[in-house]
């Protein structure tokens, strides 16, 4: 051989600066660290700017622009790997800074050891050649002794030791970067999850974006969670390139310079086959894992049956039209046959060409004729056992980490993906959101809201009919205005527009002159307060479900008290065990009420209300913030639907007395209601049918016009 095994240790030394210095710049024992750009620089890099239009075009499959369902991988084709350096180039940059600014000495520390622990492997084989060959030299010299046994045997389980600690103490490093890395991404996954509005919501394509995304930020939970790979997991690329190399390295030293060329080739070959036949026998498809129509269509069903089985909005009407069964059955073909394709995709279901080559042990068989080169040169070579050893080593080693290598580039491959829809999530501009050119900031009267609606038209995503058509009505400020109609009329959506929940499709929504669309939605909300129909039911203390109205005030008992006595609940809650401290019983969907909790009372039993003890809840809750100054519009979506008449007069006598505090009317209040003795009370009244509004004008005007309210009036007297 060209090298002695001696001669071996400085190279692979060598070897290891050498990739310390290509692949974490700055790191050399010449130069000082130096800091990677800051995140100014980094923004002003030039990026694509539609990243959520690039992810959605890796989702497309075939001509009839079918998407894969969220998570699906992606196949291996020319758009693809373009999209995926896109992303890559367009998220890399961001996430790394922000991980960078987060422990910037801890993950210095991280890639320096992945690529010592890339180089151990050649160390591990070049310490074992020694002791195989110190061994050899005393059992031919007649030298040996259990002592040089001992002596050497040390010397290994030290090299182990230390190898062990260095290993641990990586570990140890990881764990704390990323369990901060997970904390940085979730916080920010969060965060702009609760910017994002109903209307953004509402479309699929932004539901799966998130979906994706959050996939992404479970990565951080592991190392290959999910069969993806977090950045952290990235970093298993530093350690096998650093692993490859090194083997080859050693290889080269072995071979090269006193073996022919053409039995380099043998060996190299002899040793690629086992793989190169395990590819033929059905993984040659790993790299692409198909994604049909006919799976996306079958995902989707099996989804679909799944959200109906666990939902308990649809449990009433699953009990009543005993839908379990045919639920059970379509969820179980969709699944079954889901199962089918996936183990037909991962070379389960081969022929026969390929179960019969999968019962050759191909390392097995193929080992003996690995050594073939090796022994060709062994007769004008001085090569020993150890030497032996090592080249065997090694050569094996070659092959599991390139086999590795491939596999983690498969991954990252579709990883790249998720971090795109993680990093596209973060960009999504909310649809109620004006341009920061045209926001214009709520202009406070102190007389109340004034609200015109011109022409106005919805129609829910997916719908095939509009929920409200050229809706027209003028509310002055300090007015009270009742709406009231059939169900179905589209009262409630209304509502929902007027609080800038739901966007509208065509027309004009003015608010004080002003276009809603140029108002900031959290703006405008500060300026309002709202029982809605569907209210919230927070399995948590009476305290905390009534101060949610006001954030601020939430911790004062005097204020939450106010608002409980405001809304004719304060009998209700000092009956309850524990007062405003008694823990409610919601919906039973949220069990997150600890979140709630800060007083220690988060073990007590829940506590069950009624209909209309709930009904009290919320209008206390609305009334938190009713009283504040700034808010210039109530609106209440029947409220008092679960009360009694004296209950009912109650709460709207409190809410004549919040908005005339000082005699004149500060307010304007909204109200909708089925109940057209209530709508007396108010100075308009708008009467809709079928999403419009076919009569405006006063309780005595309506009747007069003998219309659609007169006719529903004298029905309900």
């Amino acid at each position: 051989m060209p090298h002695t095994l001696t001669s071996l240790l400085p190279d692979v030394t060598h070897v290891a600066v050498t990739l310390g210095t290509l692949l974490l710049p700055g790191c050399s024992h010449e130069h000082p660290l130096k800091q990677p750009p800051s995140r100014e620089r980094l923004r002003r890099t030039p990026v694509t700017p539609d990243l959520y239009g690039d992810w959605l075009t890796s989702r497309r499959m075939g001509s009839d622009m079918e998407c894969l369902t969220p998570g699906a991988q992606r196949p291996l084709t020319p758009q693809n790997i373009a999209l995926a350096y896109t992303l890559l180039r367009s998220c890399t940059p961001e996430i790394l800074s922000c991980l960078w600014d987060m422990h910037p000495y801890r993950i210095t520390l991280m890639v320096s050891m992945d690529l010592v622990r890339g180089v151990l492997p050649a160390f591990r084989g070049y310490s074992q050649a020694v002791m195989v060959d110190e061994l050899q030299k005393a059992i031919v010299s007649g030298n040996f002794t259990i002592a040089h046994l001992l002596c050497q045997t040390a010397l290994e389980l030290a090299r182990m030791a230390g190898e062990a600690a260095l290993d641990y103490l990586a570990s140890s490093n990881e764990n704390i970067v990323q369990t901060s890395a997970r904390f940085l991404v979730e916080r920010k996954q969060m965060e702009h999850r609760l910017r994002l509005d109903v209307p953004t919501l509402s479309d699929p394509h932004i539901r799966d974006l998130l979906q994706e995304s959050d996939i992404f930020v479970r990565s951080f939970n592991g190392f290959s969670a999910f069969g993806l790979f977090s950045p952290f997991d990235f970093m298993r690329l530093i350690s096998l390139l650093s692993e490859l190399f090194t083997h080859i390295w050693v290889l080269s030293s072995l071979t090269f310079g006193g073996t022919p060329i053409h039995v380099i080739i043998l060996s190299v070959t002899l040793s690629a086959l086992p793989a190169v036949l395990s590819w033929i026998a059905g993984e040659r498809n790993s790299w692409i894992n198909p994604s049909s129509h006919l799976e996306a269509r079958i995902s989707a069903k099996q989804e679909a049956m799944r959200r109906l089985a666990h939902s308990d909005v649809y449990r009433p009407e699953i009990m009543l039209f005993d839908l379990g069964p045919w639920i059970l059955r379509t969820w179980s073909r969709a699944r079954k046959a889901l199962l089918g394709l996936e183990r037909r995709q991962s070379g389960c279901d081969v022929g026969f060409t390929s179960r019969l080559l999968s019962r050759v042990y191909l390392s097995g068989t193929f080992s003996a004729f690995q050594n073939i080169p090796l022994l060709l040169v062994l007769h004008s070579t001085s090569t020993t056992v150890g030497t032996f050893t090592l080249y065997r080593n090694t050569l094996q080693g070659l092959f599991v980490t390139a086999e590795a290598l491939v596999h983690t580039l498969r991954m990252t491959f579709q990883g790249v993906f998720l971090m795109g829809a993680f990093c596209a999530a973060t960009t999504l501009r909310p649809r109620l959101q004006p341009e920061a050119s045209r926001t214009v900031p709520y202009q406070h009267s102190g007389m109340g809201m004034a609200i015109d609606v011109r022409n106005l038209c919805f129609t829910y995503p997916g719908g095939s009919s509009p929920a409200l058509k050229h809706v027209n009505l003028s509310i002055n400020p300090g007015e009270a205005l009742a709406i009231v109609g059939y169900n179905g009329s589209g009262k409630s959506t209304l509502a929902n527009v007027l609080l800038r929940i739901l966007d509208f499709d065509s027309g004009e929504l003015l608010v004080n002159g002003v276009d809603i669309r140029h108002l900031q939605p959290r703006d405008f909300h500060a300026h309002v307060s709202a029982v809605f129909q569907g209210f919230s039911r927070f399995s948590t203390t009476v305290k905390a479900n009534v101060g949610l109205g006001y954030v601020p005030d939430m911790s004062s008992v005097e204020a939450v008290d106010t608002a409980l006595e405001l809304a004719g609940a304060g009998d209700l809650v000092r009956s309850l065990p524990d007062g405003v401290r008694t823990r409610l019983d919601g919906d039973g969907s949220d069990r997150s009420y600890e979140a709630f909790c800060g007083d220690g009372s988060c073990r007590s039993k829940l506590h069950g209300l009624s209909g209309g003890e709930w009904q009290r809840i919320a209008i206390s809750r609305a009334f938190m913030r009713a009283r504040r100054p700034e808010v210039e519009l109530l609106l209440f979506d029947e409220p008092t639907s679960s009360l009694d008449a004296h209950a009912q007069k109650h709460v709207f006598d409190t809410i004549e007395q919040i908005t005339r505090p000082n005699g004149d009317r500060t307010k304007t209040v909204i109200f909708i209601t089925h109940r057209l003795a209530t709508a007396r009370r108010a100075d308009k009244i708008a009467m809709m049918e079928s999403g419009t509004v076919v009569e405006f004008g006063t309780h005595e005007e309506l009747l007069g016009l003998g219309g659609k309210y007169a006719a529903l009036y004298r029905a309900s007297v």
